[in-house]
């Protein structure tokens, strides 16, 4: 993300702005004032937050996941937004065999120092895709012939009772409003986890792991 100082301008601004368009960069015109809140370092007018990671993308991605020989498994977060689940997430999903995980651009966990800690490093390795649309990757993931799942409070069945096999797409909601009805609308199934005790719910990085162990449980040896 950017923020460019109002009335920039010049060849290096010009360049910049070519690079932005043609990688999609979201950017920002802001006055001087609002750049030197941030830092008072030498910064020419222009600010840039740079990633921690580097983003895959998912219609790349699939084909070699295919072409492995695997049968795909793709966790889908829809706005898991707390910095530690996410990371613990992707620590479950690198340790128990899930392929990637995709996230939106907006309304989901920042990729911060404590979100890879919390991954145990995973996030330096483990593919990352971040989609502007979640409803259209999913779209994009069913049209390539994967089985769309989502993991919720009130699930159709228990996920040890539904078949999870084949290519797999796992749709994990947010933690205080779940699965937005866009994306539940698309789904094929929806699979719930059994709670015995008087606690009606799981933290939703604990629940993600047990998700994840079913369905390669399910799978055999990936």
């Amino acid at each position: 993300r950017l923020l460019v100082k109002q009335g920039l301008q010049g060849p290096l601004y010009r360049e910049l702005m070519t690079v932005v368009r043609e990688n999609n960069i979201s950017y920002q015109t802001v006055p001087l004032e609002r750049i030197e809140i941030v830092t008072r370092k030498n910064h020419q007018g222009v600010l840039a937050w740079l990633s921690l990671i580097e983003y895959q993308k998912i219609e790349n991605l699939l084909p070699m996941i295919y072409e492995s020989g695997q049968d795909p498994l793709i966790l889908v977060l829809d706005g898991v937004s707390d910095v530690r689940n996410f990371g613990a997430i992707v620590r479950s999903a690198e340790c128990l065999g899930a392929d990637a995980i995709v996230i939106p651009e907006k309304g989901s966990a920042r990729i911060t120092a404590d979100a890879v800690k919390t991954s145990a490093g995973a996030l330096h390795t483990f593919p990352v895709c971040r989609e502007k649309s979640i409803t259209k990757t999913v779209d994009f993931l069913k049209k390539s012939g994967l089985k769309i799942v989502a993991a919720a409070e009130r699930g159709a069945s228990d996920i040890a009772d539904t078949g999870l096999t084949g290519p797999l797409a796992l749709i994990i909601g947010s933690e205080d409003k779940g699965i937005s009805r866009e994306l539940m609308a698309i789904t094929d199934e929806s699979v719930k986890i059994p709670m015995r005790g008087e606690i009606g719910s799981l933290n939703v990085s604990v629940a993600t792991g047990i998700m994840i162990y079913e369905i390669t449980r399910q799978r055999g040896t990936r």
